[in-house]
Order: structure tokens, then C-alpha cells, then sequence
């Protein structure tokens, strides 16, 4: 193997001491084509382009020599270093940092970036990347051949967001556009290139100067009297219980990259609580005045999610894929044009067996692995250890199979 690997980030900047003095000591440098073109690498020295990582690692590991290798901005921020450094190559490693890409797209737009979002696109991941961006007001993206601008600014149709494009940073090359995400999609970018993208409104943007403790984190998400999630709520509807809320989000488990559908949101009580715990969300009614209570209720709450007026299944058309739905009205022909869009899970509820049992059916002829409970809660008012009302619920949790 290696004898040495060094590995340098690289963001423009001449290269510091150690870097010359590691590569001039090089046999085999790798690295992307401006790299391998700066005049600090050693002509004798061998040369391979970085395309696979997984390939160059083990071209490296099988070198004799010491070994050089360049990466733009910081390697061990989503770079070359967890590749280089993975058991089955065996290679240790020294890094000499830079300034990560993020770090420096924030600095040219003039932004903090402690409380943004960064994620990774790549074609498999495109649309997670997305989702990201659909539920926070603050994300950066690093993207990738196939998953740049352009496909960002697609996947988010009916969603405005400002993009600050950042091209080639810390070359000659170097170009930072902002523009709205309805005109990313006309024009060809150059890669690599790392986009923020912010934008969305909501209260998180008036709380935007308090100071974070937390990565990734805005305030809104620490609230005083926020904490927690399925809360009773004064004006939720039938079939929107505290107890059934909380049953429905721990079997649909909402999480970031998802992308959830809450069909039927009422008092948009469920969707507020999947956007709070970080995931996306579009809320659907076919009630105009459903959807004003849960755009003001997410609003409130300092979360951001879609809110779409219109009666399933046929709005659902035109909505990108789900990863977890919630059926809240519409009973089966709902969930069954639900399920033709194959979400992981889906729930719902019904408040007689005869509709619990058609709703079932309609999952299992789907391929969907379905249980059923019969959830009842009793309410009592603690001054007196009264009664104070009851719920008698069938909740119906599928689970679409995992194909190896």
C-alpha cells in the first residue's frame, strides 16, 4: 500500500507549507483536472483524474510511494476523506484543510450559515435533497452531474425559492447568480457547484437574527411551549384526536428527506407535527377554508409545508411522489389511489369496522402488509376525575414490503 497519504483541500488559495511540502514529496497525485494542472504538482510524479472515488481509493492503496490527494474545499466535509479512509482500503491518511465550498457560497452571499441545512445531491438523492429544501428555509446544496440547478429547480414546481448559484469557487471561473428557483431551470450550470437556497417565509425568517446553539438548527425549532408534538388542540375535528395523532405519526415516522401527504388535514394538527420534525409535507382539502387553518397554523408554529385546495384522489395527480402518507378523508378509493403511487407506509382510520375492513382489503389487493387496532381513549377533567369525552377509532397502518 501507500506509504503516506496526504490528502489537501483545496479553495483557490495558494497552498500552505505543509501542502508543498507533502506534494512535492509525491509519486502519485490525484485529483480533479485544475488540480493536477496546478505547478506545485511534481512532473514525474504519477496522475490520476478523480472520477470514482472507490476506484482511485484502490489505485492508491495499491501504490508504492507517498501518495497526494486534492479535493475542493475541506475533505473532510462530505469529501474524499470517509472514501480514502473506508476498513477495506486500509489507508491512513493526513488531511490538510480548507475552506469548505459551503463555507465559502455562504461568504459570498453574506449570509450566516449555522442554521442551514446542507445536504448532498446526486441522482439517487436528488429528490431527497429536494424534500430538504421544501421543509426548511435555509438549505445548501452540494450538487452533482445530473443534480444541479437545473434538476432542483424541476423537482420543486409550485415552490418558490431564491437560489444563489455558485460556479467553479476558487477558480478564475468563479460566478455567484441569484435568481428564483422558476428561472434555475432554463439555463445550463457549470459543475461542481454548490447552491444555496432560501426562501419560504413563515416566522422563522423574523427569528433568523437570533443567535443558534445548534447546527442546522433555527430558534423556531425550541419554541417555549412548542416542545413536544401531537398536543391537544382546541379546534381539531372528528378523527383528529390528540391519541389518534400521536399513533399515526409513530407508525408513519416522518423524518428529514421524507416527503409527507396528509390527505384530508383538517385543522392541518398532523401535518404541522411531521413538518416540525423534519420532514416535508403537503397538506391536502378539498376545504378552501382547511387549508387557510393549516397555512396559518404551520405559520404559528414556524414550520414550512404545501398546503393544496382540492379533492382527492384526482389533486393527487399532479403531486410528486410521497414517501409516507396520512389518509384523513375519502375512505377506500382514496387510499387506493394512494397506494397506487407505492408510499412506504400509509395510514388511516375509520369509525365502523364495515369501512376499517374495506380500507384494509383495498391495502392488502395493493401488496401492503396492514394491521389494524382498535384505539378508545377517555378524557377526564383532573378537578373532578369526571368523564369528559370519549374516542372509539379503527387506526390502519400498511407497510409496503421491502423488495431486496
Amino acid at each position: 500500500m501507500a506509504d503516506r497519504v496526504t490528502v489537501i483541500g483545496w479553495d483557490g488559495s495558494p497552498l500552505t507549507a505543509a501542502a508543498r511540502s507533502a506534494l512535492s514529496a509525491a509519486t502519485l497525485v490525484a485529483g480533479a483536472a485544475h488540480h493536477l494542472a496546478l505547478p506545485e504538482v511534481p512532473p514525474a510524479a504519477e496522475r490520476i483524474r478523480l472520477g470514482s472515488l472507490g476506484l482511485a481509493a484502490r489505485r492508491i492503496a495499491g501504490h508504492r510511494g507517498t501518495a497526494v490527494v486534492f479535493a475542493d474545499g475541506d475533505p473532510g466535509f462530505f469529501g474524499v476523506v470517509r472514501t480514502l479512509r473506508a476498513p477495506e482500503h486500509g489507508l491512513e491518511v493526513e488531511v490538510v484543510p480548507a475552506v469548505s465550498s459551503v463555507a465559502a457560497a455562504f461568504a459570498r452571499a453574506g449570509m450566516p450559515w449555522d442554521d442551514a441545512q446542507v445536504v448532498v445531491a446526486h441522482p439517487r438523492t436528488l429528490r431527497r435533497a429536494v424534500n430538504v429544501i421544501r421543509a426548511h428555509g435555509k438549505v445548501a446544496v452540494l450538487t452533482s452531474p445530473g443534480a444541479g440547478p437545473a434538476e432542483l429547480a424541476l423537482l420543486l414546481e409550485g415552490v418558490h425559492r431564491t437560489f444563489v448559484i455558485c460556479e467553479e469557487l476558487g477558480t478564475d471561473r468563479e460566478q455567484v447568480s441569484v435568481l428564483t428557483s422558476d428561472k434555475a431551470a432554463d439555463h445550463t450550470w457549470r459543475d461542481p457547484n454548490v447552491v444555496i437556497v432560501i426562501g419560504g417565509g413563515g416566522t422563522g425568517q423574523a427569528l433568523a437574527a437570533e443567535p443558534g446553539w445548534l447546527l442546522g438548527q433555527s430558534p423556531e425549532r425550541s419554541r417555549p411551549g412548542e416542545r413536544g408534538w401531537a398536543r391537544p388542540r382546541p379546534d381539531t375535528g372528528e378523527g383528529e384526536s390528540a391519541q389518534l395523532r400521536a399513533a399515526q405519526l409513530a407508525r408513519l415516522g416522518p423524518r428529514t428527506g421524507d416527503l409527507v401527504w396528509d390527505i384530508g388535514t383538517g385543522s392541518g394538527a398532523l401535518a404541522v407535527d411531521a413538518a416540525a420534525l423534519g420532514a416535508a409535507v403537503i397538506a391536502v382539502d378539498a376545504d378552501p377554508q382547511a387549508v387557510a387553518r393549516t397555512t396559518a397554523a404551520a405559520r404559528n408554529r414556524g414550520v414550512q409545508l404545501q398546503a393544496v385546495a382540492g379533492r382527492a384522489p384526482h389533486v393527487l395527480e399532479n403531486l410528486p411522489e410521497p414517501d409516507v402518507v396520512r389518509v384523513g378523508g375519502g375512505g377506500a378509493a382514496v387510499v387506493a389511489a394512494v397506494a397506487d403511487r407505492r408510499p412506504e407506509r400509509i395510514v388511516s382510520h375509520a369509525s365502523t369496522r364495515d369501512e376499517a375492513e374495506a380500507i384494509g382489503r383495498v391495502l392488502t389487493e395493493h401488496g401492503y402488509a396492514v394491521e389494524c387496532a382498535l384505539l378508545q381513549s377517555v378524557g377526564l377533567d383532573t378537578r373532578t376525575w369526571t368523564e369528559q369525552e370519549r374516542s372509539v377509532v379503527f387506526l390502519l397502518a400498511a407497510e409496503r414490503p421491502v423488495t431486496r
